[in-house]
């Protein structure tokens, strides 16, 4: 069983997967099916022989992101310099299961690290950078066809105005005080949104773009250093872009980062607001996934120490 992350968590087990693969797909009866041994939050994820991955939403209505990477990745794949997931098969609710899930091909690849304000600064991260760039540059330039501004999918609360999460980021920064553990200023962190709130465009609209929409190191791949894939486009959507400049906080060092700000050719108010939507993401994460997700918790406080290094200087 998928360890649940979740109140309302599917319950997933290898048989089940292995079930529902025979049932729909018997052609890939004869190939060895295994857990990953990391997993998403939103899907649990299974790897078939040696070339495909199963993914199966964790939770009711999961079915919504499926069928958006279904329908959208097929336009949007030939258009980005790296590679995204190239989806194979779609499979129907059955045997209990009730949502749609994917097989897509497997992707060579390792996850970057997570880079504090403590880490020593490595120019090969300037690579990154520039590929972090292309890949945002090329999601902003894809033209937004008409049905996409009809489809109620590709909306999504990372594209609305950084002003809409000023509640909930108050909220998550005093609920992580509760966080056992948790080695932050929060305090800093308070002050920090308290300023972010004053930021020009917080309120503002923006002509629709395509943006990823959780552009972290558990969705990119590298290889040699460069950027080799970016994975999971259930959040792709469009609106305010803005937010797919947090991984700048996540994987890049401070010259990195520049690299990635000069690229985009980014005003300083629009980083001044990717870097607090990296801030109230990451301060999130703390009080959900603490124990269930220690990964992406070091990640994130990395992210949270970044920014608020950043702000201090």
């Amino acid at each position: 069983m998928t360890t649940p992350l979740h109140d309302d968590e599917i319950p997933i087990d290898l048989p089940l997967v292995r079930a529902l693969l025979d049932r729909a797909f018997p052609a890939y009866a004869a190939l060895l099916l295994s857990r990953l041994s990391s997993s998403g939050s939103s899907n649990a994820l299974f790897l078939l022989g040696d070339d495909f991955l199963v993914r199966l939403p964790r939770q009711p209505g999961g079915s919504a992101t499926i069928e958006k990477e279904a329908r959208w990745l097929t336009p949007i794949r030939p258009l980005l310099p790296v590679s995204v997931p190239n989806i194979v098969a779609v499979g129907e609710p059955a045997l209990g299961y009730p949502e749609r899930w994917s097989v897509v091909r497997w992707i060579q690849g390792d996850v970057p690290p997570a880079v504090g304000p403590e880490t020593s600064v490595d120019p090969t991260r300037r690579c990154l950078a520039a590929d972090l760039a292309g890949v945002i540059t090329a999601l902003r330039r894809i033209d937004v066809p008409a049905d996409a501004l009809r489809d109620p999918a590709l909306r999504w609360y990372r594209g609305e105005p950084l002003a809409t999460r000023d509640a909930d980021t108050r909220r998550d920064i005093e609920a992580c005080r509760a966080v056992p553990g948790l080695d932050l200023d929060l305090d800093a962190a308070r002050r920090f949104w308290d300023e972010a709130m004053t930021l020009p465009g917080i309120d503002g609209r923006v002509p629709p773009q395509w943006y990823h929409g959780d552009l972290l190191a558990e969705n990119l791949l590298v290889r040699d250093g460069r950027l080799a894939a970016v994975l999971d486009f259930g959040g792709l959507s469009i609106g305010d872009p803005t937010v797919d400049l947090i991984v700048g906080w996540e994987v890049l060092d401070a010259p990195a980062r520049e690299v990635l700000r000069t690229s985009l050719d980014v005003d300083d108010a629009s980083w001044l607001r990717g870097r607090a939507w990296a801030l109230s993401l990451a301060i999130g994460a703390f009080p959900y996934y603490w124990r269930t997700m220690p990964a992406r918790c070091a990640s994130r406080l990395a992210v949270a120490r970044s920014v608020l290094a950043d702000a201090a200087d």
